[in-house]
């Protein structure tokens, strides 16, 4: 058959692509497929479907791999502290000088997502996730094998930069795989106990490494579990953002059209006009994508105006910032309290850590229920929203000031050494609930910029966190373990009424945002 004459451009009849015209596309692409002679295959492959639909098993796989790579970051930065010595006695610098290697990582990792989640967010999940995990793997072994200072604190900056990924990122993932708030709250509470369960196990297992090995394998064991870690997500992670998923169908289906377009002398025609017509499809989203350079500033601002023009996402990231201070300044806090006031070496002190991974597998199963328990006190109309998930986290964030009154009143000469680990438990279940209240709260009032929204406190709560391992020690010094606690915890109580004020007024502050999403949470 001959070639049909070429057409301009403006009379393609072009329509929008979502997930809700299946069977418009269906009737066209059933035409299309008529007119070829050889039959042909539509290309709707598994790979272009609404994540949405995907099913509970998978969603729920995706869930766990996200838990077990927010764990790896939140160890990559705990476990670093156990070597502070080693590394200062081998390079001949200070404990200080060493600490500043928390500090680049955590500022990295607080800075990099307000590029990487946005990128994510107009590009895909997928390629983001991929490559920081590569440039994840490559940072810790060279933490390994460097032997300068300087190349220690560059590999660090590194590491921060590429993990930052998934303590953001997979948030965004949870928005795009589920719908309903309960599926969405389970997955990050999951994602909450990754990141606390790798803060105290980071340190606990580094220094019987550091103590009975050498140093160095505390990056080596790190590293080649990352490598397993990137090599299944590489095999098994899908892409999930919609949006980009229907850009890359709608983009196959016009490559089909054009193929059998061009082996026919006739077009497809509409029956009810009875006009020939050459169908295409274009997405919503490709339209509002910028160039490159536009793409750049919309990456480096998005997060940073989210932060400061969104009355809910700033005073979050203050309290986030809090909780995740008091957690950095923990890992060298715990080891000098339980070195100085009974004895213990490092490894024996930093057991003590096991009291932080008790504590988040008991909230990772409490917080199961919450549901339940705020359906009993709660009115459903008000459930329904997306500060419905506020009513139980509220109440357990009261436990981390609680925590440090109890930690600072019981590391005391002739105290038993459990009264201040229970102290430390009791702080990590406050921190645990703070924690999965921002995350849980964010994605579901901000949904698609639910990642340039952690992007934002994310960098809040990171650069809090950094700074305090430089100066906790001196403070505890200072002003005592009972008299540091005592500050810390009056600032904790002050900052747990952070999640009430979004309860009673957060529908109000929803209503009045360009980015927030203002109907209910389902």
């Amino acid at each position: 058959m001959g070639s049909p004459k070429a057409e301009p451009e403006d009379q393609l009849d072009w329509r929008y692509l979502s997930w809700d015209n299946v069977n418009e596309l269906e009737d066209i692409n059933t035409q299309y497929h008529s007119l070829q002679d050889n039959g042909g295959t539509v290309p709707q492959t598994p790979k272009y479907a609404n994540p949405f639909e995907w099913s509970a098993g998978y969603k729920m796989y995706l869930s766990i791999l996200g838990f077990v790579a927010n764990f790896s970051t939140t160890y990559a930065g705990g476990s670093y502290t156990s070597a502070t010595d080693a590394m200062a006695e081998v390079w001949h610098v200070s404990r200080v000088a060493v600490l500043v290697g928390v500090t680049l990582y955590t500022v990295a990792f607080g800075l990099a997502p307000m590029l990487l989640a946005p990128f994510s967010e107009l590009n895909g999940r997928r390629p983001v996730v991929v490559v920081s995990g590569v440039a994840f793997v490559v940072g810790v072994l060279f933490c390994a094998v460097t032997r300068l200072y300087v190349g220690m604190l560059l590999a660090r900056v590194l590491v921060g930069i590429a993990s930052s990924t998934y303590a953001v990122v997979i948030v965004g993932i949870v928005a795009d795989i589920y719908t309903d708030a309960r599926s969405r709250y389970i997955s990050l509470s999951l994602f909450t106990s990754g990141a606390m369960f790798g803060t105290g196990f980071g340190p606990l297992i580094s220094a019987f490494i550091v103590q009975n090995t050498h140093w160095r394998w505390l990056f080596g064991v790190l590293g080649i579990f990352c490598l397993a870690m990137v090599i299944v997500i590489v095999a098994t992670f899908k892409e999930t953002r919609g949006s980009v998923l229907l850009s890359r169908k709608a983009k196959a289906l016009n490559r089909w059209y054009d193929a059998v377009e061009s082996s026919l002398d006739s077009h497809v025609v509409q029956a009810e006009k009875g006009t020939p017509s050459r169908i295409r499809w274009k997405v919503k989203a490709d339209e509002e994508r910028q160039n490159i350079g536009q793409m750049m500033v919309i990456s480096l601002t998005r997060p940073m105006w989210l932060l400061f023009t969104e009355p809910a996402i700033f005073f979050f990231s203050c309290w986030a910032g809090f909780a995740w201070s008091i957690m950095y300044a923990m890992l060298v806090v715990v080891p000098y309290t339980f070195q100085t006031v009974y004895g213990f070496d490092l490894q024996t002190s930093s057991a003590m850590f096991a009291a932080m991974c008790i504590a988040t597998i008991i909230m990772t199963i409490v917080s199961r229920y919450h549901d339940g328990w705020a359906a009993y006190f709660v009115a459903k109309e008000k459930l329904d929203t997306p500060e419905g998930i506020l009513y139980p986290v509220a109440v357990e964030a009261a436990l981390l000031p609680v925590g440090l009154f109890w930690y600072g009143r019981g590391a005391q000469q002739g105290a038993h050494w459990i009264v201040p680990a229970l102290g430390l438990g009791c702080a990590t279940m406050g921190m645990f609930a703070v924690y999965l209240a921002v995350f849980a709260y964010l994605a579901g009032a901000y949904k698609e910029y639910a990642s340039s929204a952690n992007a934002a406190q994310s960098m809040v709560r990171n650069l809090m966190g950094g700074a305090f391992p430089l100066f906790s020690q001196v403070m505890f010094q200072r002003l005592g373990f009972g008299g540091a606690c005592s500050l810390l915890g009056g600032l904790g109580i002050v900052l747990t009424f952070v999640p009430w004020t979004l309860i009673f007024y957060g529908p109000k502050i929803r209503a009045k945002s360009k980015f927030a999403f203002r109907g209910d949470s389902s």
